[in-house]
C-alpha cells in the first residue's frame, strides 16, 4: 500500500495554496505521513488524506480540500474510494469542514460555481502546464 500512498501524494504534492504562492507540499499542508491507503476489493483503494491548515482558523480550509478532492478525482488512474480529513486539533472547525468536503453534493454544487471553479482550477494545474 506505501506505493499507492506515495503515488497519491504525488498527485496531491504539487497543488498551490488558494492564497499563497506555495504548493501545499512546501507549506507542509500535506506530507506524505498525511495519505493512508486500504484496500477495499481487487484493484480498489480507500484513501484517506488528513491535511493540516497553516492556522487554526484558516478560511480557506474548505476550498483546500476541494481542491484536493478534484485533483485526485481527475487524476488517479485506479477505482477508489475518497475521505478528506482536516488533521486533528490543527482546525477551530474541524469538524464542519470534514462534513462539506466529503459531501459529494455539496462538491458537486461548489464546482457548479464559476468563482470557485475558477480558483480550484488555478490550485491544481500542473506547474509546467
Amino acid at each position: 500500500m506505501e506505493e499507492k500512498a506515495l503515488e497519491v501524494y504525488d498527485v496531491i504534492r504539487s497543488i498551490r495554496d488558494p492564497e499563497k504562492p506555495n504548493t501545499l507540499e512546501e507549506l507542509e499542508v500535506v506530507t506524505e505521513k498525511s495519505v493512508e491507503v486500504q484496500e477495499l476489493g481487487e484493484e480498489e483503494f480507500l484513501i484517506i488524506i488528513r491535511f493540516s491548515p497553516t492556522v487554526p482558523h484558516c478560511s480557506l480550509a474548505t476550498l483546500i480540500g476541494l481542491c484536493l478532492q478534484v485533483k485526485l478525482q481527475r487524476t488517479l488512474p485506479f477505482k477508489h474510494k475518497l475521505e478528506i480529513y482536516i488533521s486533528e486539533g490543527t482546525h477551530s472547525t474541524e469538524e464542519d469542514i470534514n462534513k462539506q468536503i466529503n459531501d459529494k453534493e455539496r462538491v458537486a454544487a461548489a464546482m457548479e460555481n464559476p468563482n470557485l471553479r475558477e480558483i480550484v482550477e488555478q490550485c491544481v494545474v500542473e506547474p509546467d502546464d
